[in-house]
């Protein structure tokens, strides 16, 4: 079962709200009178700085909940958001079961659910790491590495990445069994790629032209990741922020959690 969470958490924050702000204006007075005049205090004053002893379960529960609620929906949505990685990708820069943190602002801020951008503070560049709405189901969210930006020419062929007809450098590091990890350098960014000893599918290679408020993405495991190779170019109001840190490694349910992957995202 596929939960919206932004827009579960939109709608429990705006609901708790609502009925703490209908309960404190318009119900709340009223109890603390009927509770004055009851005897057990001398004055409404006096009870207005007491207990409300006959609040209802529901305004109590919004009254607490509210704030926490609001709190969670303001850093998640405008700053920072943490992710899962499900797959392998993103190898070796990301593994299975890393926690990531991602920064909301970086590109600018954009409201929840509705993802309209309120404020610009900048676009995606080459190398980073970017995650985003999935443009064929925008409710899963990806991530990939950043290769092409509006106006780029990106090829690939023969396991060599191109950008605007010059080869990305590439440096070859170790044979890791049926793969070769390769040091690669995009932009300021120099990062670590994968690329397996067989021969690359066919569909991955080619050459695509990136048109204006769209970004071509790629996985840093290069022969295992399905990419702007295969599905197309990443709308820029699919964006949803740069990932900077992981914090926390935890691949399943039946190991235990751990932190020795825990630092910055090159």
């Amino acid at each position: 079962m596929n939960i919206n969470f932004p827009l579960l958490l939109v709608v429990l924050t705006a609901v708790t709200g609502i009925i703490w702000l209908i309960d404190g204006r318009f119900f709340r007075p009223r109890r603390q009178e009927r509770y004055a005049q009851s005897g057990a205090r001398k004055s409404a004053e006096d009870a207005a700085d007491s207990e409300d002893p006959d609040q209802p379960w529901l305004a109590e529960v919004s009254r607490s909940f509210f704030p926490i609620l609001l709190v969670v929906l303001v850093l998640r949505s405008f700053l920072v958001e943490p992710f899962q990685i499900p797959s392998g990708s993103m190898l070796p820069t990301l593994e299975v079961g890393d926690f990531i943190l991602v920064n909301k602002f970086t590109y600018g801020l954009r409201l929840p659910v509705a993802h309209w951008e309120i404020a610009d503070f900048g676009d995606p560049e080459r190398g980073d790491i970017m995650v985003f709405r999935y443009p064929v189901e925008p409710s899963v969210n990806y991530i990939k590495r950043v290769v092409g930006v509006p106006g780029d020419r990106v090829a690939y062929e023969g396991k060599q990445l191109y950008v605007n007809g010059d080869p990305v450098p590439s440096a070859f590091v170790a044979n890791l069994g049926d793969q070769d990890l390769h040091h690669e350098k995009l932009g300021d960014d120099v990062f670590s790629a994968l690329y397996a000893q067989r021969q690359t599918d066919p569909d991955a290679e080619g050459e695509w032209t990136v048109p204006e408020g769209h970004y071509f993405v790629m996985g840093d495991n290069r022969d295992n990741s399905r990419d702007s190779r295969y599905w197309g170019m990443v709308p820029d109001q699919h964006v949803v922020g740069k990932a900077f840190a992981i914090w926390m490694h935890w691949e399943s349910l039946t190991s235990l959690p751990s932190f020795h992957r825990v630092g910055w995202i090159q």
